[in-house]
């Protein structure tokens, strides 16, 4: 979870030079240098986490018991400084993702508001010919590798730890990354001046082009105001629409989406009768239905959102204005914002306001198309300091909150309010130490549903057995399953994901008799269907959890359409010998093993081949029907 906001704050204030330049660094040398200093100061200053002053004073005061202050330690050595370097890093290679006309621009991607400078460029002293060597080698690298290069180079992270950290920036491939971060003998030239991005040069810009663009900016700040004059006149005007940017010509369908007098609002009890059950038949809810000034504006923040409107939208979303009237699905006081929930049949759309004005706003898009009563349970209204709230279904008479890390324990009840929202639950941490994970037991329809938050509008459904018969997590063992694999869901975090099925694909005695492995296979299915995730996962006897043997992404493997999975693993047994352990799922005849000294085969869908530790072996698989097939990957 993240610290206290005055450690952060404290963290960033100590090791500020080194965070700045660990993010100048890092971002794209395309940008050029003047803006590359100010977007790496705008990083790091933007890394203070969102919370509450309190608990760092505790922390204080713990720190200097005995009435004297303890020593600061190193970069790194604190959690404070940890967790401000991740978000510094993680920014960092957001702004280098280029910009497309297919998702919504990040806000790292944008330039900095602040900090600016007018009429001044500003970049650090130049280097010698090593210096200018090295930043036209860090030119040829992508994000990943550059930050792989700092970490180890300015940070003094060994490999393990870089590989750590780059994951959990969100790195693809961080091994990648790291086997290109080049030769550690030109680490020292990373603390040159150089790559200082706090030790700057001023140049002014071009003066005649300046003073050119402020004869133009007030020529336009005039018709500006007279196009104001005129839109504030009954009948129009922006006033109204709060965070959403300047009316343009709309076509009549358009208008007509934008009016909220035609917002479709579904009765109560359609569900109960309806041939289909989704979202289509949930009904209006919240204390707020009938405010006509705010769903105008939350309606003309979705077809036109303005600058002060931070947006967002799952992998997959289109997060285009409505083709027409939307329908309206919650719109009430949540915790200290305002929010409305709005569905066009293939996407969520959640508006959120603060309590008291309206010119800024928050706008969240979710591809939710064929949505059913089992995918359609719940929508998370929000979230604040590590809690979320959820709106729940109207078929759901039931909810209790089970955390999966502890199977034997029966879900806690929870009460939803009058409308569906539920009291705040903690929202799994999507990074640190995993020390329990919560989920929403759903009763509805005759059944009980597992759904649970992956940072996304939609929870996403959990589910047990082989692909093709997914049911709904109920039995101890489907429970101690989910207990063991639940810390890896970190991985398919905000990738939209509808729901994540595990199942056990092979059972296989260990050598020299050290007990019988459980072979799983989860599969990660998206709301867009084409970047499925899945990981084939390993749990050893007695251990408490699963590890992860291969994984893929986009592949049909361990689904409905390709239901077999391989995977191996090296595995040392209580005695010290070390086998490659391998199963496959039972489309598997044989499987068979070769390369790093290694060489067997096996009948059946399970190896075991003794192996010299390290080794970097194939595996490989032969179906019932003769074809062969490789692992997973």
């Amino acid at each position: 979870m993240p610290p206290d906001v005055e450690l952060a704050e404290a963290a960033i204030v100590e090791h500020y030079p080194r965070l700045v330049r660990l993010a100048y660094l890092v971002l794209p040398p395309s940008l050029g240098r003047n803006r590359r200093v100010l977007t790496a100061h705008s990083l790091a200053q933007r890394a203070l986490p969102r919370g509450r002053r309190g608990a760092g004073a505790q922390a204080a005061a713990a720190a200097v018991q005995g009435g004297v202050p303890g020593q600061r330690g190193t970069p790194g050595a604190d959690s404070g400084y940890a967790y401000v370097r991740l978000r510094v890093l993680r920014a960092a290679l957001e702004a280098g993702v280029p910009l497309t006309f297919r998702a919504l621009p990040r806000r790292a991607q944008l330039p900095p508001l602040l900090p600016q400078v007018w009429g001044l460029r500003l970049f650090p002293r130049s280097g010698g010919a090593e210096e200018l060597a090295l930043d036209q080698w860090l030119a040829t690298l992508d994000g990943p590798g550059r930050a792989a290069c700092v970490l180890r180079a300015l940070e003094r992270l060994p490999e393990p730890e870089v590989l750590r950290v780059l994951t959990e920036a969100g790195v693809a491939n961080p091994a990648a990354a790291v086997a290109e971060s080049g030769d550690p003998a030109n680490d020292a030239l990373f603390a040159s001046p150089e790559f200082d991005p706090c030790a700057l040069q001023a140049r002014p810009t071009d003066l005649l082009r300046r003073r050119r663009f402020a004869r133009a900016s007030l020529a336009a700040a005039a018709a500006l105001a007279v196009c104001g004059a005129l839109l504030a006149l009954p009948g129009g005007g922006w006033g109204a629409d709060g965070a959403a940017a300047p009316p343009y010509a709309l076509n009549a369908a358009a208008q007509q989406a934008l009016d909220p007098g035609k917002l479709v609002r579904v009765a109560p009890t359609a569900w109960r009768t309806s041939s289909r059950t989704g979202f289509s038949t949930w009904p209006a809810r919240g204390d707020r239905t009938d405010d006509a000034e705010l769903l105008r504006r939350a309606l003309a923040v979705w077809a036109r959102p303005g600058s002060a409107v931070v947006a967002s939208a799952t992998p997959g979303t289109p997060p285009g204005p409505p083709m027409g009237p939307p329908q309206l699905l919650f719109a009430g006081t949540v915790d200290q914002a305002v929010v409305v929930l709005l569905y066009d049949g293939l996407r969520v759309v959640r508006y959120a306001e603060p309590r008291t004005g309206t010119s800024v706003a928050a706008l969240d898009f979710a591809r939710t198309d064929a949505a059913s009563a089992e995918s359609a349970t719940a929508l998370v209204l929000s979230r604040v300091d590590g809690n979320v709230r959820y709106l729940t279904a109207p078929w759901v008479t039931g909810v209790g909150l089970r955390d999966l890390l502890k199977p034997g324990e029966a879900p806690a009840a929870l009460k939803p309010g009058r409308d569906g929202v539920t009291p705040p639950v903690a929202s799994p941490a999507p990074t640190g130490n995993c020390t329990g994970w919560n989920a929403l037991a759903l009763t509805g329809g005759g059944a009980t549903r597992l759904v649970t938050d992956l940072g996304e509008l939609t929870p996403a459904r959990l589910t047990s057995g082989a692909p093709g018969a997914e049911r709904d997590v109920a039995e101890a063992a489907e429970l101690g399953d989910w207990s063991r694999i639940a810390c890896l869901l970190p991985s398919v975090r905000s990738h939209g994901v509808r729901s994540v099925n595990a199942w056990t694909y092979a059972k296989q005695p260990l050598p020299e008799g050290d007990g019988t492995a459980t072979w799983l296979c989860t599969r990660a299915e998206t709301w867009a269907g084409t970047e499925d995730r899945v990981q084939a996962q390993f749990l050893a006897p007695g251990a408490p959890l699963a590890a992860q043997a291969a994984k893929a992404e986009g592949s049909p493997a361990c689904g409905a359409r390709e239901p077999r999975v391989l995977a191996g693993v090296l595995w040392k047994s209580k005695a010290g010998q070390w086998y490659v352990l391998a199963a496959g799922s039972a489309q598997f005849a044989s499987l068979s093993v070769s390369g790093g000294g290694v060489n067997g085969s096996a009948n059946g869908n399970r190896l075991a081949v003794k192996a010299p530790a390290g080794a970097q072996v194939e595996l490989a698989g032969r179906l019932t029907d003769g074809t062969r097939a490789g692992v997973l990957r």
